[in-house]
C-alpha cells in the first residue's frame, strides 16, 4: 500500500476509507500533463480560464504581461487541447494546477482564473497557499451556483456539430437555442476539425455536462487563505452579490474587491480597466 494510504488508514475512520484511499491513488498515479502557452521571463504568473474556455481567450493579455512576468495560460482538464477525463471538480483542478506548477519547476507562482478558473485557484490557494505569491479571481466567489447553462448545454448538444458541413451550419443551430450573439461566437471559438474532417468541440461537453453540479458546487476550507488577495467583480454581473461577498469574507478574509464596468467576461468587455486593475495590483 502507498505510504499516503497508510497515512490516511491511521487518521481516518472506517466509514471514509476507502474512498479517501481510492481517491488518493487516483491523484498519485494520474499524470496530467495539461496543454499550456508560455511568453515572457520573470516571475511566473499562471491565467486560467472559465468553462468552455481555453487559453486562447487568453493570449492578448499574456503577450502584454510578459514584458513583466513569465505567464503561463493553461487549458484546464475537458478544455482546449488539454486531456478529456471523465470527473472534473475543484479538487482534481487544483491537484491538476500543483503538477502542473511541478513539472515546470514553478515552486510559487501569482495566480489568475476567471470564472470556474477563478475557483481553481481559490482552492489552489485554500490548499496551497505557500505556492500563491498573488492571487487575483475575476468575476467569481466560493459560492455554490445555481444552475444558469441548461439552454447553453441543450444548444451545444442540439448543434450537432459532428455532422455540419460549414462553421456557419454550426452557429445557425446554435442561434435555435442562444439568443445572444457574443455567447455564441464565444463558444464557436471551441469548435475546430478533428482530424480535418468533422467539426468536433475542444471542450469535452459530455464530461462538462454530467459534471456540471460539480462545477456549481461551492468551496470550503478548515482554515481561510489569510494572505492578500484581489477580487474583480464584474458590475453588471450577478456573479458577486451581497452573499457572495460574505463567502469571500469568510475564505479570503483579507480580500479586496474591487469592481470593472463590465459583466461577467470582464476583461473581454472592459479589457483596458481590468488590465489596469491586475496590473497595478501585481505590482503593489
Amino acid at each position: 500500500m502507498l505510504p499516503i494510504c497508510n497515512s490516511i488508514l491511521e487518521t481516518s475512520g472506517e466509514a471514509e476509507l476507502f474512498h479517501k484511499c481510492f481517491r488518493t491513488v487516483k491523484l498519485y498515479f494520474r499524470g496530467m500533463e495539461l496543454n499550456y502557452k508560455v511568453f515572457g521571463e520573470g516571475q511566473p504568473l499562471i491565467i486560467l480560464h472559465g468553462l468552455f474556455g481555453s487559453l486562447d481567450n487568453w493570449q492578448t493579455f499574456a503577450r502584454k504581461w510578459s514584458q513583466d512576468y513569465m505567464v503561463f495560460i493553461v487549458d484546464q482538464r475537458n478544455h482546449g487541447k488539454s486531456p478529456h477525463e471523465p470527473e472534473i471538480d475543484y479538487e482534481l483542478l487544483a491537484e491538476d494546477l500543483k503538477e502542473f506548477m511541478e513539472q515546470q519547476f514553478v515552486h510559487h507562482a501569482h495566480l489568475l482564473g476567471h470564472s470556474m478558473g477563478g475557483k481553481t485557484v481559490m482552492q489552489f490557494a485554500l490548499e496551497y497557499p505557500d505556492m500563491v505569491d498573488k492571487l487575483i479571481v475575476a468575476d467569481m466567489s466560493p459560492s455554490t451556483y445555481p444552475p444558469g447553462h441548461d439552454e447553453i448545454f441543450q444548444a451545444l448538444f442540439d448543434a450537432r456539430v459532428e455532422n455540419a458541413e460549414s462553421r456557419k451550419e454550426v452557429e445557425e443551430r446554435l442561434s435555435r437555442g442562444i439568443d445572444d450573439n457574443g455567447v455564441r461566437q464565444f463558444l464557436l471559438k471551441g469548435l475546430y476539425r478533428e482530424d480535418g474532417k468533422n467539426f468536433a468541440w475542444k471542450f469535452n461537453l459530455d464530461a462538462l455536462f454530467n459534471n456540471y453540479n460539480e462545477i456549481l458546487e461551492g468551496l470550503d476550507a478548515d482554515h481561510p487563505y489569510e494572505k492578500p488577495c484581489l477580487f474583480l467583480k464584474g458590475e453588471k454581473s450577478g456573479y458577486v452579490g451581497p452573499k457572495q461577498q460574505a463567502d469571500i469574507d469568510r475564505l479570503f478574509p483579507n480580500a479586496i474587491i474591487e469592481s470593472v464596468e463590465a459583466g461577467h467576461w470582464l476583461h473581454a468587455e472592459n479589457p483596458v480597466d481590468f488590465s489596469k486593475k491586475v496590473e497595478d495590483y501585481l505590482k503593489s
